[in-house]
């Protein structure tokens, strides 16, 4: 059953959370984050997962990937790092991280009546219904969806997903700010044709990476040797 909210008193502000392993951080991620802060008019707090359940471990550690998001964001206005999940991760060690009780936290945190929204690609919606107790998320937290620009969600791509999510979607950014959680709304930014998974098969096989990301990552991953195999590591960079 969902959970039924009260608006949030006058003057509370939306808190966005922008979640991702960032194994590294690029300038597509920073497009993403850029555009979700300037169309909500809000900052976004951008999280560095712990070792997720449902992927591979990261190819970097999360101190690593932790001082590449604040390399990262150095400078950028109202762009900001959240650690919650790696101090839990230390905290329990070997347990799964799961976005299930990430938001719980952020609730117990907020109270019931602040607006709270993590923001995700279109590709992690599509996954939604493999994340842990899926269909509970929506009652600690709105979804800001980040797809490409004349992109929809189609319902033939993930028929569980369509129904459940009909009446949840909204067009008007002012409505995650009307309702503590629950709603669903599309946010459209430029195209970037960087993926994380791409950097580092880049970094691997000696082709030409610096570009994709901030100057000052490109540099930290050069000098931590991240991402490199033995024979690239002479290649171009």
């Amino acid at each position: 059953m969902r959970r039924e909210s009260r608006d949030p008193e006058p003057g509370i502000q939306l808190h966005l959370w922008y979640g991702g392993t960032f194994d590294p951080i690029h300038n597509g991620h920073l497009a993403v984050a850029r555009a979700a802060r300037d169309a909500l008019h809000v900052p976004v707090h951008l999280m560095p997962a712990a070792d997720p359940p449902h992927r591979t471990a990261p190819g970097a550690s999360a101190a690593q990937r932790a001082c590449m998001l604040e390399l990262a964001i150095e400078g950028e206005r109202d762009l900001r790092v959240d650690l919650r999940e790696l101090r839990r991760a230390e905290r329990e060690p070997g347990q799964p991280s799961y976005t299930l009780d990430t938001v719980r936290e952020m609730r117990a945190e907020a109270g019931p009546e602040v607006p709270l929204a993590l923001l995700i690609g279109a590709d992690s919606l599509l996954g939604l219904p493999t994340w842990r107790q899926w269909r509970a998320l929506p009652d600690y937290v709105h979804f800001v969806v980040a797809g490409r620009p004349g992109s929809r969600f189609d319902p033939a791509d993930a028929p569980e997903l369509a129904g459940w999510l009909r009446d949840r979607w909204t067009d008007s950014p002012q409505a995650l700010a009307q309702a503590p959680a629950g709603r669903f709304y599309r946010l459209e930014h430029p195209l970037r044709p960087e993926s994380a998974s791409q950097v580092r098969a880049l970094i691997a096989a000696g082709r030409p990476w610096r570009h994709l990301l901030p100057a000052a990552v490109a540099a930290y991953i050069e000098a931590q040797g991240l991402y490199f195999t033995p024979a690239a590591a002479a290649g171009p960079v």
